[in-house]
């Protein structure tokens, strides 16, 4: 059985030289071709294609857009998506909307026939450079998730000391372990120094110690500060 394609691309020269690659496999039948995404969907209706080969950078309704469209009035279209940006963002983007193949226009020929092979059998198919980012990507955020989980759990162990001081003067002690100067306490807290300096006085006092830096360690060792 033929795979019957659409490309959609308003450079004519790449369109016609994407053509010419689908048109050495006996096997693919290109059926249609336009220049924007409301042309796509109206060829989309007409012809019913197994593939949809998309620009994702168009004037009017862009390659995504039109790919959500398809989706959302054609749930079996299955796009593929053609772009100059290897950015996790923009294949996020497209993924999202419904789009099963991701190719730079760097691509080589052979690389098409595989992506429209592999998307025409309901697989997903995405460029290796696109891949890499996506992995990469992947890990910044998990490593961030890690991070955050960590700070979530120090969090918790925390036992502010709100029997010997007051909630702000936890949130100045904090700030102190944070290595905080008066002025970077007061930017942080929207006071003045002058009310920062009372409010560390009060708690050197009340922790019966001598300076910020013993205040720091005590607070440490009863673990009423976050110390990342």
């Amino acid at each position: 059985m033929e795979t019957k394609i659409v490309i959609i691309d308003d450079h004519q020269l790449f369109r016609e030289g994407v053509k010419r690659i689908l048109d050495f496999e006996q096997d693919f039948e290109v059926v249609a071709e336009g220049d924007d995404g409301e042309e796509a969907v109206k060829l989309v209706e007409e012809y019913n294609p197994d593939v949809v080969i998309m620009d994702i950078n168009m004037p009017g309704l862009n390659g995504v857009e039109a790919t959500k469209q398809l989706i959302e009035e054609y749930p079996d279209t299955k796009v593929i998506i053609l772009s100059i940006h290897d950015d996790e963002t923009y294949v996020t983007h497209a993924l999202q909307t419904g789009a099963l193949g991701y190719l730079l226009k760097e691509m080589d020929a052979d690389a098409l026939v595989q992506a429209v092979r592999v998307v025409a059998e309901g697989g997903s198919y995405l460029h290796p450079k696109v891949t890499n980012s996506l992995v990469n990507e992947y890990r910044r955020l998990a490593s961030q998730a890690q991070n955050e989980r960590k700070y979530a759990a120090r969090e918790i162990e925390i036992r502010r000391p709100l029997h010997l001081l007051t909630r702000r003067e936890c949130e100045v002690l904090q700030l102190l372990a944070d290595g905080k100067s008066n002025r970077g306490i007061g930017e942080t807290l929207y006071i003045s120094e002058k009310t920062v300096k009372n409010h560390v006085s009060n708690i050197l006092q009340k922790m019966n110690v001598n300076d910020r830096t013993q205040a720091v360690v005590v607070a440490i060792k009863n673990g009423w500060v976050s110390v990342l």
